[in-house]
């Protein structure tokens, strides 16, 4: 394995629950686990509830007076529609209307934002706001300073619940508490380090189902995992790697940068316009993306369900019915554990006028597989309930 990935501050106890490992972002993470795989993995978090650890991710916070003001005028959503206790998805876009990386936005207060980027993307982030940030503004990568566990699924709350952490407040708000104030056990939190440790409880994830990620600093992730795994327990809870991750974001249409989202590819193609604050006056990329939405994109992005036995992959071609002809790519395909079919989200070219219900051709390597165009998400969402 390659000595240069960083690990996660669980990575001990992964090995000990035989998890395969995958490198992600500059990081080794668990892939799935052994005794589940990712079909068991994926039905926990939709039928009860899985564990992830997703401390990869990276941890930025952004404080000094007018925080929120200097974030707002480089992020693409209107961070001045949230308030304290809430968070947004949002963009950090570049000049030309590309996506550096998605991210979301915890707002403790004007003076104080933590940002959620993903992994590969967090130093770039990082150094494109340090770059335009005025004295006063700091702006830290705490990457490696914290870890970020995952509680997806419909018994997410009664497993926070049966700890004592905060459960039950609404979709994109964030609660703190301290584990010392939590059901841990005197050995749990005689590992997770001295007294006061706060962890922030954030209604927010990856899944579509109703969750929970949890920010804590690395030394106690280790004493917060193993009491999520015992208190867990009696409610069918399963860890969880991050290839059922893969496989319930796309049921969902959640766009994975890399795939969905790139420096070539805009919100405005990906179907996220609702994630920029088009009546601000100053962001990031705004120009170019007010032009391509006035004009049309020339590609849009859509789901692909499969007429037949064909799984779709990304990178694979996609064809009008009646010809050989492209008209747009494959950016993220797989077999969906809950319809029991290939799935996919491709671009396709907005000049071949394509809509819900049309078929269309994937070339899978070389056999062609119909699949029918239609809108994600796939299965229903169950975030906000």
């Amino acid at each position: 394995m390659d000595s240069e990935l960083r690990q996660s501050p669980l990575h001990d106890r992964h090995v000990a629950l035989g998890a395969k490992f995958a490198p992600f972002g500059g990081w080794t993470m668990p892939l799935e686990y052994a005794g589940g795989g990712v079909l068991r993995e994926h039905t926990a978090v939709r039928e009860a509830v899985g564990l992830f650890d997703v401390s990869h991710l990276g941890k930025v916070t952004v404080t000094g007076a007018g925080a929120v003001a200097f974030l707002n005028a480089r992020l693409s959503n209107d961070l001045a529609k949230v308030g304290a206790g809430q968070a947004q998805y949002t963009l950090c876009c570049d000049e030309g209307g590309g996506v550096v990386d998605d991210l979301i936005a915890y707002r403790f207060a004007d003076d104080h934002v933590l940002l959620i980027p993903n992994a590969a993307n967090a130093a770039e982030v990082v150094r494109r706001l340090r770059a335009g940030a005025p004295d006063g503004i700091v702006i830290t990568d705490e990457h490696e300073a914290y870890a970020v566990l995952a509680v997806q699924g419909p018994r997410s709350a009664e497993v926070l619940t049966a700890l004592g952490l905060p459960a039950g407040h609404p979709y994109l708000t964030f609660r703190t508490a301290e584990l010392g104030e939590t059901g841990l056990s005197d050995a749990e939190l005689n590992d997770a380090g001295p007294a006061g440790v706060s962890i922030v409880v954030c209604r927010t994830g990856y899944t579509g189902e109703h969750g929970y990620e949890l920010v804590v600093p690395a030394g106690s992730a280790g004493a917060l995992w193993d009491a999520l795994l015992r208190a867990g327990e009696p409610y069918g809870l399963r860890p969880a790697g991050l290839a059922a991750r893969d496989t319930l974001r796309t049921e969902m249409g959640y766009p994975l940068h890399g795939q969905e989202l790139s420096l070539g590819i805009t919100p405005v193609q990906a179907g996220l316009t609702w994630a920029v604050g088009w009546d601000k006056p100053e962001f990031w990329g705004r120009d170019a993306l007010l032009a391509e939405k006035a004009t049309g994109p020339r590609r849009r992005l859509w789901g692909l369900r499969a007429l037949d036995r064909g799984i779709p992959r990304p990178h694979m071609p996609v064809l009008a019915p009646d010809s050989d002809t492209v008209i747009g790519e494959v950016t993220s395909g797989t077999f969906s554990p809950t319809l029991k079919v290939g799935i996919a989200l491709a671009l396709l070219d907005t000049s071949a006028g394509l809509g819900p219900d049309a078929e269309v051709v994937v070339d899978i390597r070389g056999r062609r597989s119909r699949m029918q165009v239609t809108r994600p998400p796939f299965v229903r969402s169950s975030v906000r309930t």
